[in-house]
């Protein structure tokens, strides 16, 4: 945050001063005020369709087919989330990473998740790394096959059943600049709670490798809410969500509005 100070070489008096900031500062009032306007104005709003879509493209499918995760199932935890950061990067990226998991258990009703400072208790295991150690850290810690074929510039994996999600494990580069980083980190988490898809047609998501988000969207709350809403079960089919996610949705707006 940035603060604004006045500083003078010269003591003056209330009345000089009136006179000379008066009309500037009611100037910078007005603009201040017309900018939150405007900015309010501008806050997304989506219709029910919208969500229901997003949901049905994001929580069904895999962003990489191949692995068979139980992609035509709702795939959540059904528990709390203890979260491992092991930060292998040369670079120390644990205050940005801890952030981020306190910004998703404030923002996710219905979630708890939260950074564990002991391994073994963990159930999402965060690796961040340097690119040169990338596809090694994720043949040791997500294929546990050296001879594996390791995918995209960061991943997460999800072992599920219909019971929830038992165990994720992402892989995040730290040292290909602030924009990737921060991208892998929220997409990667989000995606190892459940919402395992990208889809392009999704301009407003992180679920989307197109796009050019680096952040917690409104639409990707918006997701996140619809899915860890307790009436959405782990293992459920799309027509058994659908049959929910009217109620879901309406409960959800009132409040994220």
């Amino acid at each position: 945050m940035r603060t604004l100070g006045l500083t003078s070489k010269r003591v003056m008096n209330l009345t000089g001063i009136s006179r000379l900031f008066l009309l500037p500062l009611l100037a910078f009032c007005v603009v201040c005020t017309a900018w939150s306007n405007s900015a309010h104005a501008k806050s997304p709003s989506y219709s029910g369709k919208q969500l229901a879509d997003g949901f049905m493209r994001t929580v069904f499918g895999l962003e990489y087919n191949s692995w068979g995760s139980n992609a035509h199932q709702v795939k959540k935890y059904n528990g709390p989330v203890r979260i491992f950061i092991h930060n292998l990067a040369r670079k120390n990226r644990l205050p940005v990473a801890k952030r981020a998991v306190r910004q998703i258990n404030r923002q996710i009703r219905g979630l708890s998740i939260s950074s564990v400072k002991s391994a073994k208790s963990a159930n999402f295991h965060l690796y961040i790394v340097d690119r040169r150690d990338y596809a090694k850290t994720v043949r040791k810690h997500i294929f546990r096959n050296q001879a594996a074929h390791v995918p995209g510039r960061c991943l997460v994996h999800v072992e599920t059943s219909r019971n929830g999600i038992s165990r994720s494990s992402a892989v995040i580069v730290s040292d290909e600049g602030e924009f990737l980083f921060k991208r892998c980190l929220i997409e990667e988490t989000l995606q190892g709670l459940g919402p395992m898809n990208d889809d392009k047609r999704l301009v407003h998501s992180v679920f989307n490798d197109r796009s050019r988000h680096a952040r917690f969207t409104k639409f990707d709350r918006y997701i996140l809410n619809m899915l860890y809403d307790r009436r959405v079960k782990p293992g459920m089919s799309r027509a058994q969500a659908n049959v929910v996610l009217p109620a879901v949705i309406r409960d959800c707006r009132k409040r994220l509005h």
